[in-house]
């Protein structure tokens, strides 16, 4: 009996060695065969189970790791390594719930390690306790400054707690450490413009020359905060890196505003062309036209801008705006009571529509329309108001003739 024991105490030996040199030669399947073998052999050696839950962590196994972790604390309790290890691939397997009293408890017994610290912290933001997680990314950070995972994770839950400004740190810190994380700034700008802090967004966007997307971003940015010539060589920059149809119409808005208009009207064109059902782009083309005094053209579009919206009431003024410049007064008279019909009751909208009358020899209606002028406008225009106040009374004249 004791031969037999004695053998077997020798050929667990013998395959828990083979094991461990199978794992420091990287050869994985190799090693969890042979601690098999070695539970086979004690079926209580919580080494063996510890390592062959080694092995399975290393060849991504990860429930079959759990368990042999699991079985390990069974007949070891309070190990931390095997506490430590079972977290990790827990996280690992996104299953932070179960993994947070395993690294509490690796936590626990090693309180000055990092490891322990920082993945116990991950487990407790990502079941959503913020305040510890914080209390354990400080101890993190403070074991190891340099670890790029511990900032990050730091500027994260900084972010959930909505301490943005606090976050900004500890995002350039792991970026700083880790470059891979610097794509992690745009998130932060992002966040920026979320809390309306758009001038920090801006700073970040502009840290970025070679991205394309916060090229555009920063255009359009900067676009929003009327800052059109800054907006022009970001956005034309973009652009040219990428044509997309956002880019395209951000770009014609710049040039729009910087009066560029030579340029813009080819890419609205093009951008009206593309999308014939955008009502600010349709708007935005017919504006432009009307500024370089392309009347017919810019009626069109004014025409096609109103189909989309009916019932608004600026394309209809706009329409007949470029009826009246175009010499049509009674196509612009009905594009104006077209306005009025859908809530346009402004003064200038009844002078232009008193001065079609007026042309048009409706006398009668067009004495009426300068009036109601006349009584919208309280001195807010007062040439045309004395313009106004003339033809009324002419044309009451030419009424008492009648």
């Amino acid at each position: 009996m004791w031969a037999v024991a004695a053998f077997l105490l020798l050929l667990q030996a013998d395959y828990t060695t083979e094991g461990m040199k199978a794992l420091d030669e990287g050869k994985y399947d190799a090693a969890a065969q042979a601690f098999r073998k070695a539970i086979e052999a004690d079926s209580k050696d919580y080494f063996a189970h510890f390592n062959l839950a080694m092995a399975f962590t290393l060849l991504q196994r990860d429930p079959e790791a759990v368990a042999e972790y699991r079985k390990t604390l069974e007949l070891k309790p309070g190990l931390y390594e095997a506490e430590l290890n079972a977290g990790i691939v827990l996280l690992r397997q996104k299953n932070p719930a179960d993994a947070l009293p395993l690294l509490e408890e690796a936590a626990g017994h090693k309180p000055q390690e990092f490891r322990p610290r920082y993945y116990l912290a991950e487990a407790q933001l990502q079941t959503g306790d913020f305040a510890k997680a914080e209390e354990s990314y400080k101890l993190a950070v403070a074991l190891d400054a340099k670890s790029a995972g511990a900032q990050l994770g730091m500027a994260q839950v900084l972010v959930q707690q909505g301490r943005i400004s606090e976050a900004d740190a500890y995002f350039r810190q792991a970026a700083q450490l880790e470059p891979k994380y610097r794509e992690y700034l745009l998130e932060l700008a992002a966040l920026y413009e979320k809390a309306s802090e758009n001038s920090q967004a801006i700073a970040i966007y502009r840290e970025f020359p070679d991205n394309p997307a916060a090229q555009a971003r920063l255009g359009e940015l900067l676009l929003e905060s009327k800052q059109f010539e800054d907006a022009v060589p970001r956005l034309e920059e973009a652009f040219g890196k990428d044509p997309s149809a956002v880019n395209r119409s951000a770009l014609a808005a710049a040039y729009v505003f910087t009066r560029k208009l030579d340029k813009a009207l080819p890419l609205l064109e093009q951008s009206v062309a593309a999308e014939p059902g955008n009502y600010e782009l349709r708007m935005m083309y017919a504006r432009a036209l009307r500024d370089k005094r392309q009347f017919q053209p810019a009626a069109r579009q004014f025409y096609e801008a109103a189909k989309l919206k009916p019932a608004e009431p600026k394309p209809w003024t706009e329409l007949g705006g470029m009826l009246y410049m175009a010499g049509d007064l009674p196509q612009a008279l009905s594009a104006f009571e077209q306005a009025v019909r859908n809530g346009e009751n402004t003064a200038g909208n009844w002078f232009l529509r008193a001065i079609i009358l007026d042309k048009l020899r409706q006398i009668k209606p067009a004495k009426e329309a300068y009036e109601r002028f006349l009584a919208l406008s309280q001195g807010k225009s007062p040439d045309q108001e004395f313009q106004a106040r003339q033809r009324v009374r002419i044309l009451q004249r030419e009424i008492d003739k009648r």
